[in-house]
């Protein structure tokens, strides 16, 4: 397993729509494994492929707060149960030191493959439903930054850029 590069915005790759999973291979099952890893070690309880330059639809989460949780999710479908919108406070692996109020379903359906390629079916609620939502906007090409207002993305855009210049 690896730890891999987290890409940060405004990155243009992270806009990138990622390409279904045609095959559960060796290459698929590492991926999902650095995944986690990267995401254990971030720390952070969810990681979409696109965070990682690999524009392949596959998802990790663990909002366990024991950490011992992992979940993958491969091509993951989701369907929203009940449209009633609740607001978290979210926060992004690409998006660091920040975190802003984001509304979204709270039941939903997600269909998709696990890590060995089986169906894999859950109607969840609560803060996995939200991180589902947020790392399939991901495979997407979407960002929670997109949700809030063009201001509070600029001056996100800014502070990240003038962080990035102290560091280089």
């Amino acid at each position: 397993m690896a730890i891999l590069t987290i890409l940060e915005f405004p990155d243009s790759r992270l806009r990138k729509v990622a390409e279904p999973v045609t095959a559960i291979d060796d290459a698929i099952r590492r991926l999902a494994d650095d995944l986690l890893e990267t995401m254990y070690a971030a720390p952070g309880v969810g990681l979409a492929a696109t965070q990682v330059n690999v524009h392949r639809r596959v998802v990790a989460i663990d909002v366990s707060e024991a950490r011992n949780q992992p979940l993958v999710f491969i091509n993951p479908e989701i369907e929203v149960l009940d449209a009633t919108l609740c607001d978290y406070d979210e926060g992004c692996l690409s998006v660091p030191g920040f975190y802003e109020k984001v509304s979204r379903p709270e039941r939903i359906r997600v269909r998709a493959l696990d890590r060995d390629g089986q169906p894999l079916v859950m109607e969840p609620q609560g803060l996995l439903a939200v991180c589902l939502q947020h790392e399939v906007d991901h495979l997407d090409g979407k960002l929670f930054v997109d949700y809030l207002s063009p201001l509070k993305r600029q001056r996100i855009r800014q502070k990240l850029a003038k962080s990035h210049r102290a560091t280089a």
